[in-house]
């Protein structure tokens, strides 16, 4: 696969995160390239079944390309506390080292490498989420898994998981594994958040406020950091 349509990805994957749909032009400022060559590749990029192009519709992943684009982002951000925190480089330049690393990185590097940074969850120049490594999350001793999953079957369900901060008002998921550190974990274990307990969003306050969630028949209201660590495997 070549840079250019891992960058694309990549691209379209951050500009959906919110769950709308990406234009052609938030696509073309975020690469620096021409609408119209922009257009171009996400026709080539539709066929080959990597995305959903609609001139009047915005663009998304497919399952195919999302599993690509979340592993380039996995690899960016990862370089990026590597280069911030282990060779000490200035914060302002390790987003751009990261991005002409991200291509040479392997897999298995990449799975060393999160297993070296003992399984960070955000980047240090802008405080991304940081997708969950593509390893046994029980192997972790920062994480906690659900009925002791292992990779194989969180990996079945990948597509749905994702964490608190992301949901939106209404939805619904099951806490699937949370990632921090000890005493993180000891109070969302207190605030009776464990792996397996069902979640609903009820309000989600602005400017950065809290996010409400209904949790046993009882209302939690969690810091968006803190919802940024528990992540939940959706529900219809």
């Amino acid at each position: 696969m070549t840079k250019s349509i891992e960058d694309y990805l990549k691209a379209v994957y951050e500009l959906t995160l919110d769950g709308k749909a990406a234009t052609t032009t938030e696509i073309s400022k975020a690469l620096n390239i021409s609408p119209a060559s922009v257009t171009e590749m996400l026709k080539k990029l539709s066929e080959r079944k990597y995305l959903e192009y609609s001139p009047y519709h915005g663009t998304t992943l497919t399952k195919k390309g999302s599993k690509i684009a979340e592993k380039m982002a996995r690899k960016h951000r990862l370089l990026e506390r590597f280069l911030y925190d282990i060779l000490k480089i200035d914060k302002i330049k390790v987003h751009e080292q990261a991005c002409e690393m991200e291509h040479s990185l392997s897999d298995d590097a990449e799975e060393s490498l999160c297993r070296f940074l003992k399984y960070p969850d955000s980047c240090p120049d802008d405080g991304k989420i940081i997708p969950p490594c593509d390893l046994k999350i029980d192997s972790c001793a920062d994480c906690i898994s659900l009925h002791n999953k292992g990779l194989e079957e969180v990996g079945k369900n990948k597509q749905n998981l994702v964490s608190i901060n992301k949901l939106k008002d209404g939805q619904n998921g099951k806490i699937s594994f949370i990632r921090g550190g000890h005493k993180v974990l000891q109070r969302l274990l207190d605030l009776g958040l464990t792996p397996g307990t069902k979640i609903s969003v009820t309000r989600i306050a602005p400017l950065n406020g809290p996010i409400v969630v209904s949790v046993r028949s009882s209302k939690l209201a969690i810091g968006k950091g803190i919802a940024s660590k528990v992540f939940v495997e959706l529900e219809n």
